[in-house]
């Protein structure tokens, strides 16, 4: 039988050179494997014993890339001030509130004193740092500059998710709005009208015809809903399945998303800031183009422009000019074709994309401001609609017996 690979967290106390008794928490495959870590700090076992789980536990919580860029700003930060890596694991680890985090980066500390170097630790795990991620650290590594690059993958990392957020907030927000506004009309028409229903006919008056419209919806709504119900779920799952396992559904996809209103040009924007900003972290390292391009490919965020770098990539390695590739793809503004052709020239690409990601992630933002300005109105009349509507041709017939009495 293979003997099992999962890490267990362990409870132990020991002496150290001193003879001070201390405790301790580590995370490792058996007592066994705990004990020849104690012995290369030069403290002797006393006690070791499996850490008790918790009887009301938090449910496992996902490694986020906001857990990664805030990983990667502490890393930098404390190698900048002469902290050894291994040490900076430990401290990072043990601090995170993230349980789930806090173990993967224990299990990069051992795998760090068992020999790997930092870019194979993390490259063993290529579902939270990526091939860029790697590549940078692996570049640092070589040049001997390791707490410079951490410093730039931190940053990158930072500005990639400040501008995923605005754009996710340009996306989320209506379409939050109008769920809630879906599932507040279902409710009315559901539980309110027919109520409302009930007494109309006590009156036995004639109703007015878009009083009737509603009830009849009603009605149809309470003899179909889980109809409503069941086609909202189908199209969620329907979308998830394709989203996920579909390039051509994706494909048309972002490209439909690129030609919206407003929301095209956030995304195109953002598009761009992403390939500048991620072109000219791996730049400023000394990764060759041709193999930087296939990681900006990946960090656009968008399969058109993903295909578009990818081509651009092809050319270049062919010989011809980054800024002629770039044209080519009639993506990129003439702006940035002009700024990088000035950095290809000067030899300061990554000082010109820098400036070019700067400029489009303030672009980003304004226009996300802009829209949010924009929708709130827009949002506050289509609920006045929805609701307001289901609420006059309630009162309606009231209104009309008012009247007949009076």
């Amino acid at each position: 039988m293979a003997e099992s690979t999962e890490q267990t967290d362990f409870l132990w106390k020991g002496k150290d050179k001193s003879g001070k008794v201390i405790t301790g928490e580590s995370s490792a495959l058996n007592e066994a494997a705990v004990k020849a870590e104690l012995r290369s700090r030069t403290i002797r076992a006393i006690s070791i014993k499996k850490k008790p789980k918790a009887l009301f536990s938090k449910a496992t919580a996902p490694v986020t890339t906001k857990d990664i860029a805030i990983f990667a700003r502490q890393l930098a930060t404390m190698l900048q001030a002469g902290v050894p890596l291994v040490q900076s694991f430990d401290i990072v680890g043990k601090g995170h509130d993230n349980p789930t985090m806090a173990s993967m980066l224990l299990d990069i500390k051992v795998d760090i004193e068992s020999g790997d170097t930092l870019h194979q630790a993390l490259a063993k795990r290529p579902i939270y740092f990526d091939e860029l991620f790697c590549n940078l650290v692996e570049a640092g590594e070589q040049a001997g500059v390791l707490e410079t690059l951490l410093d730039k993958i931190a940053t990158y990392k930072e500005k990639s998710e400040s501008i995923k957020a605005k754009v996710k907030k340009a996306l989320t927000y209506p379409i939050a709005v109008l769920v809630v506004a879906f599932v507040v009309t279902a409710i009315l028409l559901i539980f309110v009208v027919p109520v409302f229903k009930d007494l109309f006919d006590s009156f036995g008056a004639e109703l007015p015809s878009f009083t009737l419209w509603v009830m009849g919806l009603s009605d149809w709504m309470v003899a179909y809903w889980y109809y409503v119900v069941g086609g909202v779920m189908a199209t969620v799952y329907t979308f998830g399945y394709f989203k996920k396992r579909s390039k051509e559904f994706n494909y048309f996809l972002d490209r439909t998303m690129l030609k919206l209103p407003i929301v095209g040009i956030i995304l195109h924007k953002s598009a761009i800031a992403r390939f500048a900003r991620t072109l000219s972290t791996m730049s400023a390292a000394g990764v060759p183009l041709v193999e930087a391009l296939e990681s900006v490919a990946g960090a656009t965020g968008n399969i058109v422009y993903y295909n578009a770098v990818m081509h651009m990539r092809e050319e270049v390695s062919t010989g011809q000019r980054l800024q002629y590739a770039m044209q080519q793809t009639k993506l990129f503004p003439h702006m940035v074709i002009q700024m990088l052709a000035i950095g290809e020239e000067s030899g300061s690409i990554d000082k010109m994309l820098d400036k070019v990601a700067d400029f489009f992630e303030e672009e980003v933002d304004n226009l996300v401001d802009n829209l949010s300005s924009l929708m709130e109105p827009l949002i506050m009349s289509v609920l006045g609609v929805l609701v307001g509507g289901l609420i006059v041709a309630m009162y309606l017939p009231i209104f009309k017996l008012g009247a007949a009495v009076g």
